[in-house]
């Protein structure tokens, strides 16, 4: 699960992920390393993103999702905080446009109710304005930690459960999804970390029970089309097994 894998593995339609997950991580340490404040790092970090998303659209990923701002950030200096979100502003009104032309689809998932006013209207309107997009579809998790997610799907299917529309027997694995933030999308095939860190921070935690891990080295302002296609060179040489056995896998590829 490092950064260091064999260029020889191709990316091909069977073996490439639908839908890749990222936690953007090492903004700060890559500015400290250049004796820069904290924001610069995330200013090259969105130039790390634009690489991504144009990588992934060209792979045929179909869903990218981007661990932009935790629930758990609100605890970083004032100074900070604010600076991220002006870059959050930022860079929805100069780069929906693009996604736009691009045919890319936006969803932001996330306790908007933190954000200002001004913040929660651009987010609208970038939503309203690539809804019907076909092409990729981008999620921006704003905001937002699985412990979250998965408490707000409970709460609403507690709801209907007093709404008489359900009984907790009707209460299964698939009806907690459909109640999650990006429950009618595909779960997560590759979920990906930069900057050398190994855990999941909080991160769809419902949505990775399956998901195949990938940790680079490599800080996410430094992480472009060169890293990104590392990452999906190390999925394709993965083997899936849900639960099952090499066997039982290598019966289903004989198939």
């Amino acid at each position: 699960m490092t950064g260091t894998v064999s260029a020889e593995i191709p990316v091909s339609a069977d073996s490439r992920p639908r839908h890749v997950a990222i936690i953007m991580d090492g903004n700060n340490r890559w500015a400290k390393e250049r004796r820069q404040k904290g924001v610069a790092g995330h200013k090259a970090g969105v130039e790390a993103v634009k690489s991504v998303v144009e990588t992934c659209a060209r792979e045929g990923v179909e869903v990218l999702t981007l661990f932009a701002f935790s629930s758990e950030n609100w605890r970083r200096p004032k100074e900070e905080v604010s600076a991220l979100m002006r870059l959050f502003l930022f860079a929805l009104e100069r780069e929906v446009r693009k996604l736009h032309r691009n045919d890319i689809c936006l969803r932001i998932i996330g306790d908007r109710s933190a954000f200002n006013a001004t913040l929660q209207e651009h987010m609208a309107k970038a939503e309203e304005l690539t809804r019907s997009n076909t092409g990729m579809t981008l999620v921006i998790a704003a905001n937002y930690g699985g412990h979250w997610d998965v408490t707000q799907a409970t709460q609403q299917v507690a709801q209907r459960v007093r709404n008489g529309e359900l009984v907790p027997s009707d209460i299964t694995d698939d009806l907690i999804q459909q109640h999650l933030s990006i429950g009618d999308l595909p779960m997560p095939d590759l979920m990906i970390r930069t900057a050398g860190e190994q855990r999941i921070s909080n991160f769809m935690l419902w949505h990775l029970a399956y998901t195949e891990l990938y940790f680079s080295p490599v800080y996410w302002p430094d992480f472009k089309e060169d890293e990104m296609r590392k990452a999906l060179q190390a999925y394709a040489g993965r083997q899936r097994r849900f639960g099952q056995t090499d066997d039982q896998i290598a019966v289903k590829l004989s198939q």
